[in-house]
């Protein structure tokens, strides 16, 4: 895909719809309006809370200032106390007190209006107000009229055990709701606007953030089988910045795996065509004497059983890496020793030599050691002549058990001992196998099946090899293959 084309589909309104940063602008908005619109009506909440409040310490002050004049003031006309004259109290706290805006103070004298603080109060409220003349303790509540709710306070005034009047304080809470309003108006403006700022931000910052998955977006849609050089570019120790190395080294494998798989179909195929290519030439110059038909057949079928061979060692190798490739048992390692012993002795005429066994017991695939050991027996007889040495041991110490193959041969070439256990491997010395180099790859695989390993010892002083093949008794991921 072309850069054009690429820039046209993020700018497309599907792709915008539906892309990680739109997706991950949308939460953090919709969150961000979600807490603003909660805290909004939290605030609004709390200073309607306030003003009630507020309101209900003003009628308090009012109700303490008439309760003081009444038990301790003094008529100003004759300088001494009231003494249950109700009506001079009434007229000396109007004259002494100047209500605040919104509040409003009515009195009543035998049950009936005596005076107010309102020049010109709201029938409403008079007539709501008119109920509580004769009331017998204090009250309070909220009127609910036209003009707006009105908090009221009303205790009655008595002397000498007998009601004679009673005092109400009202308080209108319209004036305290519109501060609230205007403040609750001016607090969403103030959301609003930092959730607009704040989301521009976020798209930038997501954009940002989410830059590293775009480039490995176009680092993978523009790697092909026979590229897979490109690499992103990774800054930083973040999980974006892990998952770039990760990918990275995805990659890394990747390459690896196709460069391996090359060289084995190229590798395989080589190993195939030669037997192929023999028994064709045969075929075709097959004349009609006896003898020769005899030996071409004879050849045919040498060549036919080493293609056998070579297919049976692909296919053992491609079900090493299944879950079922090794089958484990509890298994005696001296009787084991002893049986490889026995059979490896079998396959030529060598000075075969039980070098030592161990004692105990482990969890293996008694039938694939045993292949690993032969085939590695069997590398030892490719590699020495008739009365050479070659000698088998075994031991089992610190949780592995050990089993190795040495040989008094020509050894390994040094430069062979880095890749010697790779498939198609052969070594490079005057005598080479003639198999097509999977012995020691299959040694490998079954060694690693099991948890383990095999080594190839430091080239003794005489020359010789001496491979070792080192497994666990109780290897770790043996219930993880097997399950």
């Amino acid at each position: 895909m072309s850069p054009a084309a690429i820039i046209r589909r993020r700018l497309s309104p599907r792709h915008l719809l539906r892309s990680a940063r739109t997706r991950i602008l949308a939460g953090f908005v919709v969150l961000l309006a979600a807490s603003t619109l909660v805290s909004t009506i939290a605030l609004r909440e709390i200073l309607q809370a306030r003003a009630g409040e507020r309101v209900e310490l003003s009628l308090e002050q009012e109700i303490g200032e008439f309760r003081r004049l009444a038990d301790q003031g003094r008529n100003p006309l004759t300088g001494e106390l009231f003494r249950g004259d109700v009506q001079a109290v009434f007229e000396v706290y109007f004259l002494r007190n100047v209500p605040v805006a919104g509040e409003a103070v009515f009195t009543f004298l035998d049950a009936k209006r005596n005076e107010t603080s309102a020049i010109s109060p709201r029938p409403e409220l008079v007539r709501s107000v008119g109920g509580l003349a004769q009331i017998s303790a204090n009250r309070r509540g909220t009127f609910r009229i036209p003009g707006g709710d009105v908090r009221y306070l009303a205790v009655p005034v008595t002397v000498d055990h007998r009601q004679r009047g009673t005092f109400v304080v009202t308080q209108n809470l319209r004036g305290e709701l519109e501060e609230v309003d205007e403040a609750s108006r001016v607090a969403a403006g103030v959301s609003l606007a930092v959730l607009l700022l704040a989301s521009l931000v976020a798209f930038v910052v997501a954009g940002r953030v989410l830059a590293p998955v775009r480039q490995l977006t176009e680092t993978a849609r523009s790697i092909s089988e026979t590229d897979l050089t490109r690499r992103i570019v990774v800054d930083g120790h973040d999980e974006l910045a892990e998952l770039g190395r990760t990918f990275n080294a995805m990659l890394d494998r990747l390459q690896a795996a196709f460069a391996t798989q090359k060289d084995f179909i190229a590798d395989a195929g080589h190993e195939l065509r030669t037997p192929i290519t023999i028994i064709r030439g045969h075929l075709e110059l097959l004349g009609e004497d006896p003898d020769e038909r005899r030996d071409t057949v004879e050849l045919v079928c040498d060549e036919l059983d080493r293609m056998s061979r070579f297919v049976d060692d692909l296919l053992l190798l491609a079900r090493a890496e299944q879950a079922d490739f090794v089958r484990a048992e509890d298994v005696d390692l001296d009787a084991l020793t002893e049986e490889l012993m026995a059979k490896a002795s079998a396959l030529a005429s060598r000075d075969w030599q039980l070098a030592s066994y161990g004692v105990g017991r482990l969890r293996a695939d008694r039938q694939r050691l045993t292949q690993a050991v032969m085939q590695l027996a069997q590398n030892a007889v490719q590699h020495t002549q008739e009365g050479d040495r070659i000698a088998l041991g075994s031991s089992c110490e610190d949780g592995h058990a050990r089993l190795w193959v040495s040989d008094s041969g020509p050894g390994v070439h040094p430069a062979d001992r880095v890749h010697i256990f790779e498939r198609f491997a052969r070594g490079s010395g005057a005598r080479r196998s003639k198999g097509a180099g999977l012995g020691l790859a299959i040694v490998s695989a079954i060694a690693e099946a099991h948890g383990g390993r095999v080594d190839l010892e430091p080239a003794p002083p005489g020359g010789g090899a001496t491979f070792t093949v080192t497994i666990p008794t109780q290897p770790p991921q043996q219930e993880d293959r097997t399950s």
